[in-house]
Parts: C-alpha cells; sequence; structure tokens
C-alpha cells in the first residue's frame, strides 16, 4: 500500500552560509571552492563483478523456466541496490550543501553529450551528476540557500583563479593548473572551483550595482537574488571579461 501526503512548506530563512563553487568530476565526485570534496559513491564500479555474475547466471538459464526468472530477479534486485546508494550519497551531498552554503554555484554539464565518449560513459552515468543537479535545485528552495548555474562554455578549468591567466588547452590528463602568469599551482578541481565562485561573487556585485542604479533613478529596489529557483548567470564572453577585471584588482 502506498500513500501520498502533500507537506505545505514554510517560506524558508535565508542562509547566511558562504558562496560556494562546485567543480564535478570523476576521481573525485565534486570539489568546492572552500576545499571541501565529495568522495564518489562509485556504486556501479564496486558492484560491477557482483552484476556481471549475476548476467551470466541469467544467461545460463533455461528460458521459460522458474530458475531463469529467480534469476533475472535477483539481478534486477541488485541493479536497485546500486541505484539506491547513488541516490542515498546524492542527498546526503545535497542536503550538506543546501543547508550550509548561502549561495552554490555549478557548471551547466552538457551529460546526454558526454556520455557519447565511449571510454567515459560508464564512469559519467556512475556518478549522477543531472540528479545532483535535480537535487540541488528544489533543496536550495527548501532550505532558503541559492543555485546559481555557470554558462556551458564558460572555462572554469582553463582560467587562472589567482590572475586570470586564460590558457589555450588544458588536456584532461593534466591533474595540476600551473599559471606562467603568477606562477600559482593548484589542483585543476579546486582552481575551477573557485572559479565559479568568483563568478558568482560578480554577479552579485552586478546585480547590487543594478540595484542601486535603479533605486537613484525610480525609488524602488530590485530583488537580487530573492527569487526562487536557479539562476543562469550570463554569457562566456562577458564573463571572461568580467573574471579578469576581478582577480586583477
Amino acid at each position: 500500500m502506498a500513500l501520498t501526503v502533500n507537506v505545505v512548506r514554510l517560506d524558508p530563512a535565508a542562509v547566511t552560509g558562504p558562496v560556494v563553487g562546485v567543480d564535478r568530476g570523476i576521481r573525485t565526485f565534486a570539489v568546492c571552492s572552500d576545499g571541501t570534496t565529495i568522495d564518489s559513491p562509485r556504486a556501479l564500479a564496486r558492484g560491477q563483478r557482483r552484476l556481471r555474475r549475476r548476467g551470466r547466471a541469467v544467461t545460463r538459464k533455461q528460458p521459460g523456466s522458474a530458475n531463469r526468472r529467480r534469476a533475472v530477479l535477483a539481478l534486477a534486485r541488485y541493479h536497485r541496490r546500486i541505484r539506491n546508494q547513488r541516490v542515498d550519497a546524492l542527498h546526503k551531498a545535497t542536503t550538506a550543501l543546501a543547508k550550509a552554503k548561502s549561495v552554490i554555484v555549478v557548471e551547466d554539464l552538457y551529460v546526454a553529450g558526454m556520455v557519447r565518449n565511449r571510454r567515459l560513459a560508464r564512469a559519467i552515468a556512475d556518478q549522477g551528476w543531472g540528479e545532483f543537479h535535480r537535487q540541488l535545485t528544489y533543496k536550495t528552495a527548501w532550505y532558503g540557500s541559492r543555485l546559481l548555474v555557470a554558462p556551458r562554455f564558460y572555462p572554469s578549468s582553463k582560467t587562472c583563479s589567482s590572475c586570470g591567466l586564460l590558457k589555450t588547452t588544458l588536456p584532461q590528463d593534466i591533474r595540476m593548473f600551473s599559471c606562467e602568469g603568477c606562477g600559482q599551482m593548484i589542483d585543476r578541481d579546486l582552481n575551477a572551483a573557485r572559479n565559479l565562485a568568483r563568478l558568482a561573487e560578480a554577479q552579485a556585485r552586478l546585480v547590487a550595482a543594478s540595484s542601486a542604479e535603479t533605486r537613484n533613478a525610480c525609488g524602488e529596489g530590485s530583488a537580487g537574488w530573492a527569487a526562487t529557483g536557479p539562476v543562469e548567470l550570463t554569457s562566456v564572453k562577458q564573463e571572461r571579461t568580467r573574471v579578469h577585471t576581478i582577480t586583477g584588482a
């Protein structure tokens, strides 16, 4: 028996925590701009051996037999177990972020295109990046924090978080970001997360300036970050210039 209950949520108080950029990866599920890392549950990778064993058990049973039905059921139950492990880890991570951080900045990842890479498709699917984004969308509204979405082609990994220098290329196998401008050596994921956080800070200053201009012209304020739901940050071209301006100041 299943029951459906409608719960009315009161407007939450605004979270007073810091702004944090979150860069998602494969080796480490997520790296935050404050140095916090979120490990990947790797549920599918860890359960791959048992999945193969149960898959072979299905193929060895006579089609239409009771033994085959039991083997199919055992395989399906283990798939559900893997899914539950992944979803549980994602719920814990997203709840912790939404409750502790006032603004969370993530990239607009094209997951459907990324899984076309045959070498990385299984590892990417095992992360649950889309589910992570979906959970953050409604949990930030629940707990009074904000979710900002950086442009899809924003070069967060190729930009130095210290001086704003933009590299032309940065291969995936290079895990350390080395800046030729200021000499900074930093983990590439942490560097990307810090750039995402700076992007939100730049956007907040832009909103504050726009709000001040509106008050001077019309005597009315701007909503700023008060609206609910995820906010898409402005275009890549504008943000590249803005990041250089901020970091060079």
